[in-house]
């Protein structure tokens, strides 16, 4: 990482965005010494120009920002720094410092894909989700099966609760046998960016 600090008098920008969301959350400024520090203990640390010191966001409130990762921009003068926040970010207490929710529910899909491949990596004992990839190809393929026509008889004869319901089990059920085979529900979603026409 080659941030020019000297460029900005010392200090850059540093843009804190939920990794889960995407939404920003806020803007803090660092200094060398504070961008050291945050890599160091994997939690935002900026230089606070009011307290004129290093202040490592929840230091007080608990609420920290863990990193997931940190860029610089092509000019090599602001950094994009990744994060799960631990609480709200905001001292006003709001979930950011534009005063916006910090949650898009579509990324739980992501979550929910991510999950699967750590059951699949560590296979607890106990989870339904490790009892599939037991059973093998086979049985997740018919399980999809058996979700789709119960998703149909919703669509068609049932309420919109448990059609809600159905699909829901349809997409999980889908989710684990895409992983099974090597595969992630973002793969579903470039071949339908790609199919896609304006």
């Amino acid at each position: 990482m080659n941030i020019d600090f000297a460029k900005m008098g010392g200090l850059v920008p540093a843009i804190i965005q939920d990794s889960y969301t995407s939404k920003v959350l806020m803007l803090g400024f660092m200094n060398e010494e504070a961008l050291a520090k945050t890599k160091e203990l994997g939690k935002v640390t900026f230089f606070s120009r009011t307290k004129n010191r290093l202040w490592t966001k929840g230091e007080e409130s608990g609420n920290f920002l863990l990193v997931d990762s940190i860029k610089e921009d092509c000019d090599k003068d602001t950094l994009l720094i990744k994060v799960r926040p631990i609480g709200p970010v905001c001292h006003t207490g709001s979930d950011t410092c534009f005063d916006e929710k910090n949650e898009e529910d579509i990324m739980f899909i992501k979550y929910l894909q991510d999950f699967i491949d750590r059951r699949k990596k560590e296979m607890p004992k106990g989870s339904y989700t490790t009892s599939l990839f037991n059973k093998g190809i086979n049985r997740m393929a018919q399980k999809v099966g058996e979700e789709a026509v119960e998703t149909v008889i919703e669509a068609t004869n049932g309420t919109d609760d448990r059609l809600i319901y159905e699909a829901s089990d349809l997409i999980y059920h889908l989710i684990v046998l895409l992983t099974s085979k090597g595969y992630r529900i973002e793969d579903l979603a470039r071949e339908l960016k790609k199919r896609h026409k304006e």
